[in-house]
């Protein structure tokens, strides 16, 4: 079941939150962080991308970057940037996206349910990725970034929700991409037992993005459990903080791909190869967007062609083999074009669906490209069911837009 506390919160004054919130760190580079930081003595980014105090060029690894980002975050709270809450609480993190908007439960996670796995993963982690995360929530002591969450929806918590955002909120914003952030906090005592006790009847969280942040987070976690001699289990570094937002109030978008060359092929002999395993449609100039599960849009030479994948070439029946991403790994990038592994081969990159399948096709058109596949978006209900089965999803399925701000919400470790 899972294990959820409130916490005193790190976070700014309301009349500071729209200068020290950020992106989260892994979204954009450090001259892309330099750039959004600049003039801004406040913003996060001098503590989760702290390289941008230093000449451009400088290792993001250098130990003298880790040592800024917690002379930044003493400085922040020193200066009255970030104040801690004097009680324990929950909050709601409120994101709004295209007239949508998912309302999410912030929490401390309890270290154990990710140890023991009833905080399910659904992608590889990367050892060094995770490392450079470790060091920055051990040498801050704390949890600067939130880590996504999904779980299975719960009607009782559905109606704190909607008791709590009747209330005049603490934040509520728009951010310069145009996604609104809204944050409510929850004081009452009783609510907050009720939020704990409803997490209990959970049987698992989910998740969904920040898969490096949650084993760092965990990791450390377990860590100080084992340095402390007298460590009794309640302490906070036992909790890691996330975003858990109910499951139906989520929507993946599509993760598509684009390819250097044809492996050698002409146009005309890939499509024939193409059409083996797949139905063709040509559509022409217009943009094509894959209208289902086993459709996929491909975007060659100036046009655009439905494939519809034939019966056979997917298992509806196993949770791996029936997505989109698994038939089209293999039917087409491996066996037509020779990429077998999508983290490295540097023939082909992918794209967020929120930049729009314009984008595919823009990077056709300019020649750095050869073709781009747009792919039907996973669903929440895949997401789950891969992550219950105990399969991990291949690189680069799942998209998840708004993305959290960081900055709203700090947890310490003490």
């Amino acid at each position: 079941m899972a294990k959820v506390k409130p916490f005193k919160g790190v976070r700014p004054p309301k009349a500071l939150v729209e200068e020290v919130v950020s992106r989260p760190y892994d979204v954009l580079n450090s001259q892309e962080a330099r750039e959004e930081a600049e003039g801004n003595e406040k913003s996060l980014y001098h503590i989760i991308k702290p390289e941008i105090d230093f000449e451009p060029g400088t290792d993001e690894h250098d130990p003298r970057v880790y040592e800024k980002a917690v002379e930044n975050f003493h400085k922040f709270q020193e200066k009255g940037w970030l104040v801690q809450d004097d009680k324990e609480q929950y909050y709601i993190y409120a994101q709004t996206m295209d007239g949508r908007t998912q309302y999410g439960f912030v929490v401390g996670a309890w270290v154990n349910d990710y140890t023991e796995g009833r905080i399910k993963k659904h992608e590889l982690t990367r050892r060094d990725k995770e490392e450079d995360r470790m060091k920055h929530v051990r040498v801050n002591n704390a949890n600067i970034e939130p880590v996504f969450f999904a779980f299975p929806d719960n009607a009782e918590l559905e109606k704190i929700i909607s008791e709590v955002t009747k209330n005049e909120p603490e934040y509520d914003f728009v951010a310069p991409d145009g996604f609104g952030h809204t944050l409510w906090t929850i004081e009452d005592d009783t609510t907050i037992e009720k939020i704990t006790k409803e997490f209990e009847k959970i049987p698992n969280l989910y998740i969904a993005d920040g898969h490096h942040r949650s084993a760092a987070a965990a990791l450390v976690g377990a860590e100080k459990a084992r340095q402390n001699p007298n460590h009794k289990g309640d302490e906070e570094y036992n909790y890691f903080m996330a975003v858990a937002f109910p499951a139906s109030h989520l929507k993946i978008i599509d993760y598509n791909r684009v390819v250097k060359d044809l492996n050698g092929l002409t146009p005309e002999e890939f499509l024939d190869k193409i059409g083996e395993n797949f139905v063709i449609e040509k559509k022409g100039k217009e943009i094509y967007r894959p209208n289902g599960l086993h459709n996929f849009a491909l975007y060659l030479d100036g046009a655009w062609y439905s494939l519809t994948a034939k019966p056979g070439t997917y298992d509806d029946k196993d949770p791996i083999g029936v997505l989109d991403v698994t038939v089209s790994s293999n039917l087409i990038l491996r066996d037509i074009l020779g990429i077998t592994d999508l983290r490295s081969d540097k023939r082909i990159d992918f794209v967020g669906g929120i930049r729009g399948l314009g984008e595919l096709q823009k990077r056709v058109d300019s020649g750095e490209m050869k073709m781009a596949l747009a792919l039907y978006p996973v669903t929440m209900d895949q997401l789950i069911a891969i992550a219950d089965s105990g399969n991990i999803m291949p690189p680069k399925t799942t998209w998840f837009e708004p993305k959290l701000r960081s900055g709203l919400v700090i947890h310490k470790l003490d």
